[in-house]
């Protein structure tokens, strides 16, 4: 069903007066409502009327109204040119008189002015008010706009069949028509909201009249046209729209048909022929404002492009407000647009993108990509959010966020927060998907449906801007405000040219970044991933790599848990930062790692390190220092290989350099010596271990590094060991090296085991008199209550080991807690193995699947001489008794300690 305009606009027909009409008194007809009407509403006009002289009277005569020209706003016919009228006003001092209710509220009468009358008196209302909706000698009375005449029968009978009109108060603008010294006439127009007319509506109300008397210059000699209003709409470029968003239909004027580019022949009236013109990045913004949402009912603005016919684009600007039904859903959509021109970029852009060019030249990696990015486009645009991400694969790397904290991100980004950035697939993002598959800008205006993984980037404006690189799209780049923004011309040419340099330099710096990533995760993955948990400790480590070069290098460091109670630590530093030295690295670390497992003391441990580097056939030495930690006593062995000595920070502050013998670096000769050096450790001790690329520098003397961190170490808080490991560090500006740090922070056993150990010698009842060892112990643990399932696992470790090794066998038991181990050393490097199978025929095999069925936890590790085979179980709790013994103690006399060789018990 066609609707007329003018239901649709909810907008009055405008009058038009014939050249020469009659001077009686009587009305121009009304005709049909025309579509420049409903541009003048957007304008925040109700009532505009044209007014020219009459050189026979003297007067203003009326030839032209437009917009709601309800019975209460019907303009007078003549004002007198001596009048202080706001017309007769404006047109003598051609200057244009904008008279808001703010300025009338307060306005005073100027002296000799006629108050009673209400007049203007020196481009003031007197009264200071708009009153009952007409103006009369510059005030609007119920009859009109007149000099206080009564409003005619026709009127009066007109206006109960018409609106309701506005409120009766009103702003009130007067703009004089003239060009070239001419006075042409006066163009006065009604607000339509008490507000007043905006600074924007204002400019174009000037430019409107200016238009006006273009039309009147061309006719001088002649009388003024019979249409004046709609021609010089369309002048301006000018066009206006209803749309159904329920049917997609859309009632446009010719003049928005022209700024587009169709002919009124070849328009059907859908919605979708106008958006066929759009340039599909800016489609997104348009379909937001033209299906809008409950929510985006008041007015909207924004800018878009056609494409012409020609081939050509043109800018158009948009200002629509949405008519909600009676049950609050959109059913209209009020629109304006207008023709706007591209401006030129200003020297300030100019010197913008060119600033932009050279800071990306300067950029090497990915990330100092991103760093260039947020200071050319987050604050000099006013956005709250920039986000730089490469594309890979099916995945987003996020490699720059601005601001960088979590909580300013969406949920969905916090979600895939797994390190120091977020990465997501592709997929998890419709929106953004679609757009980098086209690889086109795209701008989404404030109001937007979009995912709210897009949406709480950008509420109130998100720019999307793929990266092109060499044909394909490297990434995506992110602005978002919070407020609504505006997209004006300027911004889309920064837009296009910043997405242009910047994907160009992302690609550039993916192929830096692609051979540092790869000596980067080389050494990642030889360097430990975590640290142990340590029962009387906390070790934290840092590692950085130097900024030279290859960020990658030689230094490494590894915290290896020996034992429950024991741990070693060792760090060290090969020569070189290069892809090499990480290599020799990650085997370094391999070997003193497999070393150490096997249980030898710290100097066979460094000896055989050495040996296997010699035998590499490197050019490349390192240096090393290693450290075995007793964390139940605090016993430390220190082995040097040519490293920097350890730091040690006692409990009181206090913070000396560690006086460790030291021996030649790895590498160099085969037979050199590592000789051991004890210290004591006390609780609350931090040891650190570091590497010269922390103490040392051109600029900076290893003397005064050791200096400075040993400072540095006094002053920091041990109670984190992190923050304390952090600064350490401090800025390192300075980097030239890389550099590790590896921090203990000794606090103690709370609670030691107790120990007992017996030695067994190869004879015929050797079984036995293990077992009366740990049957006596166990009563002195008053633990006798697991006494026949800890006996049965003696009985079979100790059969195994005399059975199928050669030399000593010992048997040590201790209790930690409700834990009882058993623990069986023996000479043979081979582990126990299992039986696949047994049948009832076997006359071996079932023993170590009878301590695996008795155990908690079962077995075996290698020692420096052979292998232990242990076996754990849990002891229901017990009081202690004043017959108990101390922590640590051996059960008493007549037992085996590791001294004796196995007397009878």
């Amino acid at each position: 069903m066609h609707h007329d305009g003018r239901a649709l606009a909810g907008v009055s027909e405008p009058r038009e007066s014939r050249a020469g009409a009659d001077d009686n008194g009587s009305r121009p007809p009304l005709p049909k409502a025309a579509a420049s009407d409903r541009s003048l509403t957007f304008a925040g006009v109700a009532l505009a009327a044209v007014y020219v002289p009459d050189a026979g009277n003297g007067d203003l005569r009326l030839v032209e109204t437009a917009g709601r020209a309800t019975s209460r706003y019907l303009p007078p016919e003549r004002l007198p040119l001596s009048g202080d009228s706001p017309a007769a006003h404006a047109f003598r001092t051609e200057r244009p008189l904008w008279l808001d209710l703010a300025d009338l509220a307060d306005l005073a009468p100027r002296p000799g002015g006629r108050d009673s009358e209400g007049q203007i008196s020196g481009g003031r209302l007197s009264e200071g008010r708009l009153s009952g909706g007409g103006l009369s000698e510059g005030r609007l009375s119920e009859g009109g706009l007149s000099e206080g005449l009564p409003t005619p029968p026709s009127a009066q009978s007109a206006r109960a069949q018409q609106p309701q009109a506005p409120p009766t108060e009103a702003p009130l603008a007067a703009l004089p028509l003239g060009a070239e010294g001419r006075r042409l006439g006066c163009l006065v127009v009604v607000g339509a909201s008490p507000v007043g007319f905006e600074a924007e509506q204002r400019r174009f109300l000037e430019r409107y009249a200016d238009a006006i008397a273009g039309m009147l210059r061309t006719d001088a000699g002649r009388p003024p046209p019979s249409s004046l209003l709609s021609p010089a709409l369309r002048s301006l470029g000018v066009g206006s729209f209803v749309l159904m968003p329920d049917t997609g239909r859309i009632e446009a004027d010719e003049a928005l048909l022209e700024l587009v580019g169709i002919t009124p022949d070849d328009f059907d009236g859908k919605v979708d022929t106008l958006l066929a013109h759009a340039l599909p990045e800016d489609m997104h913004a348009l379909i937001s404002v033209l299906e809008p949402s409950t929510e985006a009912f008041g007015r909207r603005e924004l800018e878009f492009r056609v494409r012409r016919p020609t081939g050509g684009m043109r800018w158009l600007s948009l200002t629509c407000r949405v008519v909600a039904s009676t049950d609050d859903r959109p059913e209209q959509v009020l629109g304006m647009v207008t023709a706007t021109s591209v401006l030129r970029q200003s020297a300030d852009d100019v010197s913008r993108i060119q600033w932009l060019t050279a800071a990306l030249d300067d950029a090497t990696t990915v990330h100092d990509v991103g760093r260039v990015v947020v200071t050319a486009l987050r604050e000099p645009l006013g956005a709250d959010r920039v986000a730089l991400a490469e594309l890979r694969d099916d995945r987003l790397m996020v490699t720059v966020l601005d601001p960088p904290q979590p909580d300013a991100w969406p949920e969905t980004w916090r979600s895939e927060w797994r390190s120091e950035w977020p990465d997501a697939p592709v997929s998890a993002l419709p929106t953004l998907q679609l757009a980098l598959r086209d690889g086109r800008m795209n701008l989404w205006s404030a109001g937007t449906a979009l995912e709210p993984a897009l949406a709480g980037i950008g509420a109130g404006g998100l720019a999307v801007l793929p990266l092109p690189a060499k044909g394909r799209v490297a990434g995506v780049c992110l602005v978002g405000w919070d407020e609504p923004h505006d997209f004006v011309p300027e911004e889309r040419s920064l837009f296009t040219a910043t997405a242009a340099l910047v994907g160009q330099a992302l690609n550039r710096a993916h192929a830096h970044d692609a051979e540092q990533e790869l000596a980067t995760m080389l050494q990642r993955s030889l360097l430990p991933r975590r640290l142990p948990e340590l029962p009387g400790g906390t070790a934290v480590a840092r590692y950085l790599p130097a900024r030279r070069g290859l960020q990658v290098g030689g230094d490494w460091y590894d915290v290896i848990a020996l034992s429950e109670d024991r741990v070693a630590l060792v760090i060290g530093d090969v020569q070189g930062h290069s892809a090499g030295a990480a290599t020799i690295m990650g085997q370094m670390r391999t070997a003193v790692r497999a070393y150490a497992v096997e249980g030898h003391p710290p100097d066979v441990v460094v000896s055989r390190a050495n040996r296997l580097l010699v035998g590499m056939e490197t050019d490349l030495f390192a240096t090393c220092c290693y450290a075995e930690l007793d964390l139940e006593e605090g016993n430390t062995l220190f082995v040097r290989a040519g490293h920097l000595a350890p730091l040690i920070r006692h409990p009181d502050g206090r913070t000396e350099e560690v006086q460790v013998e030291g021996g030649l670096p790895l590498g160099i000769l085969a037979e050199a010596e590592f000789p051991m050096t004890a210290v004591a450790l006390t609780p609350g001790t931090v040891l650190a271990l570091v590497t010269d690329g922390l103490v040392e520098a051109a600029d900076l003397p290893l003397d005064e590094g050791m200096r400075r961190t040993r400072g540095a170490l006094a002053a920091a808080d041990p109670a984190d060991p992190g923050r304390m490991a952090d600064e350490l560090l401090g800025g390192l500006d300075r980097r030239e090296d890389d550099v590790a740090l590896l921090l203990l922070r000794y606090d103690g056993m709370k609670s030691r085991p107790i120990r007992a150990g017996w030695a067994v010698w190869r004879l015929p009842d050797a079984v036995m008199h293990a077992r009366r060892f740990t049957s006596r112990t166990l009563r002195k643990w008053r633990v006798a209550d697991v006494a026949d399932a800890v006996l049965l696992v003696v009985s079979e470790l100790v059969t195994n080991a005399l059975v199928h090794t050669q030399g000593p066998v010992r048997v040590d038991l201790m209790l930690r807690g409700d834990r009882l181990r058993v623990c069986v050393t023996d000479s043979s490097p081979r582990a126990p193995a299992k039986p696949v199978s047994v049948d009832w025929e076997s006359t071996g095999g079932r023993g170590l699947l009878l301590v695996e069925a008795m155990s908690e936890s079962f077995g075996s590790m290698p020692v420096a001489d052979g292998k232990q085979v242990w076996s754990e179980m849990v002891v229901p709790p017990h009081e202690p008794t004043p017959e108990d013994p101390e922590p640590g103690t051996d059960p008493g006399p007549g037992t085996g300690t590791g001294t004796e060789q196995g007397g009878v018990p």
